[in-house]
């Protein structure tokens, strides 16, 4: 064992000293494949990290959503709704929702208005007063003490005094939010009593949701129900798409890179030739021409490869993507700023590694392997 050991480092050292005569060539080999690795790193970290966030997020939200809808379209809620869904066995609160949106044309962006739940007594509210995040701070130009002008789809104005501002570390959630009082919404957008934008559903038994839904849907025939693992769907589609159209994007790159281990796999330079044939005629067996080029590819991928990971690595995690964020977090004017926590799939790591070692390892080996059972005086000439 030790004696092959030995045989293996003496290999990788005339390796190293074989990819320094051709330096120059080698290097840009390492930098285009670094530069593959890296940009498919950061798409693959990326992408997770944005998915795990959103499954963070989403793990307080209510288990039901309930919306009634009129002519196919999302409609106000009656207040009677509540009592209905309260005699379901399994539910253990039903809360009505009010929320939505709103178009300021002074800075060119929507915020999203809201009524904080009964519960949230962090962010209780009075009349003539408002929470609101750092993304409307920012683009107002205001801060906590000073005062919030809406203008109503109706023309009306509201006033409100800033009571807090969001921290930051809420920003992928709260950048747009402005949270108001219950009559201050009602009066602003003109919302009678006894209405609600939803209704959320807090169930005691996760098992039971399928089974409260399908009650409740042949009692309440124009209600649309959206459970947590729906909307978590959704978020995971609308990820998938996103990554997928980068891929795309990046396709010409990863073209490039198969048509450069194709040409690799080709042939060899005279240079590499006449490499072997003077090994071979030296001494060296077939196995030993081989296992030497095996390790030459295989430290310049497992090089790159280490390079570029840690470059995309840093990319994601250190910079927040900036050259991938637009097109995987999506386009606003109120864009939240926030940083993602840094987390490995194994499994990933193992799958771009795949895609990106073993091809170009083993394309090498195919000329070699033509070369160095070829007789040397006809390889050197």
């Amino acid at each position: 064992m030790r004696r092959w050991i030995e045989r293996q480092r003496y290999l990788i050292d005339f390796t190293l000293a074989s990819l320094m005569r051709r330096r120059m060539r080698n290097f840009m080999l390492f930098a285009v494949y670094a530069l593959v690795v890296f940009l498919l790193g950061s798409v693959m970290l990326f992408s997770h990290a944005i998915r795990r966030e959103a499954a963070a997020l989403l793990a307080g939200a209510p288990e039901v959503t309930v919306q009634r809808l009129v002519m196919g379209r999302h409609d106000l809620v009656p207040a009677g709704y509540l009592e209905t869904l309260r005699r379901f066995r399994g539910v253990q609160e039903a809360e009505g929702r009010l929320w939505g949106y709103l178009f300021d044309p002074a800075c060119d962006a929507n915020y999203t208005l809201m009524v904080p739940s009964a519960r949230d007594e962090e962010h209780a509210l009075e009349a003539g007063e408002t929470i609101i995040g750092q993304g409307v701070a920012k683009a107002r130009g205001v801060a906590i003490g000073e005062s919030l002008l809406l203008r109503s789809p109706a023309g009306e104005f509201l006033k409100l005094d800033i009571k807090d501002v969001f921290f930051s570390a809420s920003e992928i959630v709260s950048a747009d939010l402005v949270l108001v009082e219950e009559s201050d919404f009602r009066r602003f957008f003109r919302l009678p009593e006894g209405v609600f934008t939803d209704l959320a559903l807090r169930v005691r038994n996760p098992r039971e949701i399928n089974t409260i839904i399908e009650k409740a849907a042949r009692t309440m025939l124009d209600a649309r129900f959206i459970t947590r693992r729906d909307v978590l769907s959704t978020y995971e589609s609308v990820f998938s798409w996103r990554e997928g159209l980068l891929l795309a994007l990046l396709a010409t790159s990863i073209m490039a890179f198969a048509i450069f281990a194709f040409d690799k796999a080709s042939g060899l330079s005279s240079d590499e030739r006449r490499e072997i044939g003077i090994l071979k005629a030296i001494g060296w067996e077939t196995v030993d021409v081989m296992a030497m080029k095996l390790w030459e590819g295989a430290l310049v991928s497992l090089g790159a490869f280490v390079v570029g990971f840690l470059l995309a690595y840093v990319h994601v995690f250190l910079f927040s993507a900036g050259l991938l964020e637009p097109v995987l977090k999506g386009w606003a004017v109120i864009f939240p700023r926030f940083t993602l926590v840094p987390h490995i799939d194994g499994l990933q790591i193992a799958t771009l590694a795949f895609f990106t070692i073993v091809p170009y390892t083993a394309a090498t080996m195919v000329p070699i392997w033509r070369a160095a059972i070829t007789d040397p005086d006809m390889v050197m000439r």
